[in-house]
């Protein structure tokens, strides 16, 4: 299916299997984030290879959005909840009401059709069910856009923080999330 051609409703929100192609997940990421590098600045998920996709896609739960295809899953987006990796985190990711998602990326030619908002819902409902009343990322400070995304989306900014494998500072942002039901 062309993404062109997305169909919500055949979208799948799904952790990632031996099945799923890195490769696949690292091409789509670079795409995601290409704005980013092309305003000069060096996101991990804009230019990590597949040996570091895989990494990080072991230490979370990888969730993917997936639309069928002639040939097996086509990979529409990617995120991570949960990410542990050996830099030290931001303070309030330390907290233990919040969890966190990483590496929040969806193909260029399915964005504004959902996908992200089926992602972003998946971290939220991981979140609540792990019993956490905030939910936070990590985004480029620069990139005024995406933090005007994330605040349409009941996001507010908590701190800022500097990761040791990026050249700008990242603002730390979080929602509050509805008690578990």
């Amino acid at each position: 299916m062309p993404t062109g051609q997305i169909n919500p409703a055949q979208i799948q929100i799904r952790l990632i299997t031996p099945q799923d192609s890195i490769p696949a997940i690292t091409r789509l990421l670079h795409r995601a984030y290409a704005k980013q590098v092309a305003m000069g600045l060096r996101p991990l998920a804009g230019r990590q290879d597949d040996a570091m996709t895989a990494q990080r896609a072991a230490c979370s739960e990888c969730i993917l959005a997936v639309a069928p295809a002639s040939e097996g899953a086509q990979i529409l987006g990617v995120i991570l909840f949960e990410e542990q990796e050996a830099a030290s985190f931001p303070t309030f990711f330390l907290r233990p009401e919040v969890c966190h998602f990483a590496q929040f990326g969806v193909d260029p030619d399915a964005q504004g059709k959902g996908v992200g908002r089926m992602l972003l819902q998946a971290v939220e409902e991981r979140a609540i069910a792990r019993g956490a009343t905030e939910l936070a990322c990590s985004m480029a400070e620069p990139d005024r856009d995406l933090y005007d995304f994330y605040i349409k989306r009941g996001y507010r900014h908590v701190e800022y923080w500097q990761w040791p494998y990026t050249n700008y500072r990242s603002c730390i942002l979080s929602k509050t999330l509805p008690a578990r039901q």
